[in-house]
């Protein structure tokens, strides 16, 4: 089977009818004979959906699953994706996924290969790690599915790529051999006769192998280190031609965090267009996603402001120069998040996105729709992560726009003018590579064709969806279009347009309340939660929905005051009661809403619980209830633990890595506490937890073996983020004492009796009575593998001198 072409032209309304007319004319013998009716009836559906494009469609039903890094390729209906650590999932139409594979450190028997450990263990051992990066699969013209997949250390660009194949989108795969290597430090790279120089030469992961205008097959690739490379490839085997080592280089260089490249060709405006991830792919890295184009496979790539990307790379002598890199390429996608306000429609906290990037693409045969397929992380959600898929358009002057709401099944679907007019949230996505998500301004577009607000302009329609804004000065162009908004759960206009500089701004239409039914659906919201045993600061809203604003009063400030900081009495006093008053206003409507709070005194610090597994998960003393194991996650059942007898005192209780124990619920509630506990890793990978306990999702702290950065460090969220790091990673297969203080947000960390980390302003976590407290486990990563034991939990701050001898057993 000869695989699809690069670029389908996209379907008008005259070749829709003409193809409607085609499909009819096709006798039900002919169909039958042909084996194509679902593929008929999809068609027409398709078409059927441009030919209306101003309906209002049904409401979708999205089946997400994981799998980072997605990497497109299609096999008949099936849209397939496959990323990182072997994961996969399919779909028909790109709403709802089946999951087919998941990460290696949850399911080793992987289904892709008979046996994935054995038939690429020359990949493992050269990259010295047990997972596998972004792989990439392609058809090619013999009909074999060839996956580049690959591997790295991590720590360095110490990778091998290579390929396996199969006549099957779903394996099993049969490996062909590495194609490249990297990372071979004092020895010879692929350049014959250049030593290795990870400043210049590439690390060799996260392909991409794609055909060009006359259906030759070509793969870029590489990460981070000497940049994105180009190679021309065989389509015969799926290797590269001879004689190229590397191949060309693109973009990149001196370790510039540029990685994840794909590359699209469009027929229409005959340019090829390298997509790429800028900054780190974490909830603190700021991943995003830019492109720039180019006549021709090996480039140059040019950026929408005439720069060549070949340029781009970190200053020398620099690692990770995220301030070299920012000002170029078109950014089409980032960090971003449409709040929602208490009031709006919904529930939540809105939508939005974290680290967006390692994309792909997807054009239907059917109507020449195009289509981003992406990774995120979301917020508030930590590191975990789904793939979204987007709808992707071109401007007049041929660069892609992603409108912002993930495709819900709708085609093509366009606004009317009176859709338009009205009030708008605009975010500008700016250039910067941030952690910091970007958040919109309100304006309104009228009808007289103004944007007034926070910024101020004009807009008009170039045609039927085509739209420019021109924003304090500045021309954007783009689509205007309708999308599913997933907090109002309806379908809402939307815009997405893009500067001569490389600028995106999103944008979607939003109601906003008269002030009347605007304080009434505050005030129907508005809501503190269990006020009757508070220990931490409340967390008091200040706005709501359509311009509202809440202010409060305090019966006492002394304990609890107007900004929700919290001052509970000292050891031995009473309770405090205090009586909170809200005065909801919008307008000339206001309404006040009172709230009594009980502020609890501290506690006498003492012991919460210890646990020395000495062959069963009970406490010491046996005076709480017993922890249970759980599966993969903090919230699933179904895993099991077993116990060793060399622990660091009698025996110990050993994580496979596919389980988790769940300690009773509420142990600590404050901002107040200790933690101590012996460590021995067998395993470490990248945001496991060896301790977690959380408030609820977006509330937490984690003890991780090995952060973002590779340190161990103690990690935290809930009013803001935290990293404690360590300055260092705890060894394998050896036991280290962990233990950490909190102290109304002073915090220390220590590894084997010495403070190793020392800070202020650690969020309040422990806000719940019924927190959840974990060992190996939290609601997203890989659990932990390893041993553990002589857990304690003290409302008390525990010592240095406490700490040390806590160590010393």
């Amino acid at each position: 089977m000869a695989p699809l072409s690069p670029r389908t032209r996209r379907v008008t309304a005259a070749s829709a009818v003409a193809a409607l007319a085609l499909t009819a004319g096709i006798t039900g013998a002919t169909a039958a004979q042909a084996g194509d009716d679902s593929r008929d009836s999809r068609a027409k559906d398709a078409i059927s959906r441009w030919l209306d494009p101003y309906r209002t469609p049904a409401d979708p039903t999205f089946e997400d699953v994981t799998v980072h890094d997605p990497s497109v390729v299609a096999d008949g209906d099936d849209v397939w994706v496959f990323g990182s650590h072997g994961a996969s999932a399919h779909t028909e139409d790109l709403v709802s996924w089946t999951q087919h594979s998941v990460d290696l450190s949850q399911q080793s028997d992987n289904p892709l290969f008979e046996d994935i450990y054995t038939e690429l263990a020359e990949t493992f051992a050269w990259a010295q790690t047990s997972t596998l990066w972004a792989a990439d699969v392609v058809q090619l013209p013999n009909g074999q599915f060839a996956m580049y997949y690959n591997a790295c250390k991590g720590d360095s660009p110490r990778s091998a790529l290579g390929l396996a194949t199969s006549a099957d989108v779903d394996g099993p795969y049969e490996d062909q051999g590495i194609l490249l290597k990297s990372g071979m430090w004092d020895e010879e790279s692929e350049n014959p006769g250049e030593i290795y120089d990870a400043t210049v030469h590439p690390n060799a992961v996260d392909p991409d192998a794609f055909y060009d205008a006359e259906g030759d097959l070509w793969m870029v690739y590489g990460s981070y280190s000497g940049g994105i490379f180009i190679l021309e490839m065989d389509e015969a085997t799926g290797e590269p031609l001879p004689g190229q080592g590397y191949g060309t280089h693109l973009v990149g260089g001196n370790h510039s965090r540029i990685e994840a490249p794909s590359i699209r060709y469009d027929e229409e405006t005959g340019y090829y267009y390298l997509f790429l991830s800028f900054g780190g792919l974490d909830a603190n890295g700021g991943y995003d996603v830019r492109v720039a184009r180019a006549t021709s496979p090996e480039g140059p790539y040019l950026d929408a402001e005439g720069n060549d990307m070949a340029d781009v790379k970190g200053a020398p002598g620099t690692i990770f120069d995220d301030a070299s890199i920012q000002p170029y390429g078109v950014k089409l996608m980032g960090g971003y998040q449409f709040p929602r306000e208490l009031g709006d429609p919904g529930s939540g906290a809105g939508t939005g996105y974290v680290s967006p990037g390692h994309t792909s693409w997807y054009d239907d045969p059917d109507t020449g729709q195009s289509f981003m397929v992406l990774h995120s992380r979301f917020p508030g959600t930590g590191e975990m992560h789904e793939v979204r898929v987007h709808r992707m358009e071109m401007t007049r002057d041929g660069w892609p726009v992603v409108l912002p709401t993930r495709y819900a099944g709708e085609g093509e679907l366009r606004a009317r003018l009176t859709q338009m007019i009205g009030d708008w949230q605009l975010v500008d996505l700016g250039k910067d590579i941030t952690a910091e998500p970007a958040l919109p301004v309100d304006v309104r577009l009228t009808a007289l064709g103004k944007v007034i607000g926070e910024v101020s302009g004009t807009w008009r329609l170039r045609g039927a969806d085509a739209v420019e804004l021109r924003i304090d000065g500045v021309t954007y162009e783009g689509v205007i279009s309708r999308g599913w908004d997933e907090q109002t759960q309806d379908w809402t206009a939307t815009l997405s347009v893009v500067s001569d500089g490389g600028v995106t701004l999103w944008g979607r239409a939003v109601d906003v309340l008269a002030p009347k039914k605007a304080v009434e659906a505050v005030v129907d919201e508005l809501d503190l939660g269990d006020t009757s045993s508070v220990t931490a600061n409340l967390a008091l809203p200040t706005t709501g929905t359509s311009g509202t604003t809440i202010a409060w009063e305090s019966s006492d400030p002394s304990v609890l005051a107007t900004d929700g900081s919290v001052t509970r009495p000292i050891a031995g006093e009473a309770d405090a009661t205090v009586t909170l008053t809200a005065t909801v206003a919008n307008g000339k409507r206001s309404e006040q809403v009172a709230f009594e709070v009980t502020v609890v005194a501290r506690p006498i610090g003492g012991l919460v619980g210890s646990w020395s597994f000495e062959d069963t998960l009970a406490d010491d003393a046996g005076a709480l209830a017993t922890p249970t194991v759980t599966g993969n996650r903090a919230d699933t059942t179904g895993g099991a633990v077993s116990y060793v007898p060399d622990g660091a005192v009698g025996s110990a209780v050993r994580l496979d890595g596919a389980s988790g124990i769940r300690l009773p619920n509420g142990l600590v509630q404050g901002d107040t506490y200790s933690v101590s506990m012996w460590l021995r890793p067998s395993a470490i990978t990248q945001f496991t937890t060896a301790f977690f306990a959380a408030s609820d999702a977006n509330t937490w702290l984690s003890v991780v073996p090995r952060g973002w950065n590779g340190d161990t460090m103690l990690w935290a969220t809930g009013s803001h983020w935290y990293d404690g790091l360590s300055g260092t990673t705890l060894p394998l297969d050896e036991w280290t004492h962990v233990a950490f203080t909190v102290d109304e947000g002073d915090v220390t960390l220590y590894l084997d009796g010495a403070a190793v980390h020392s800070g202020t302003g650690f969020p309040d976590v422990l806000t719940s009575p019924a927190a959840t407290f974990a060992l190996g486990v939290n609601y997203w990563d890989a659990p932990f593998q390893g041993d553990v034991d002589e857990l304690l939990i003290s409302t008390a701050v525990l010592t240095p001198d406490e700490v040390a001898a806590l160590a010393a057993p």
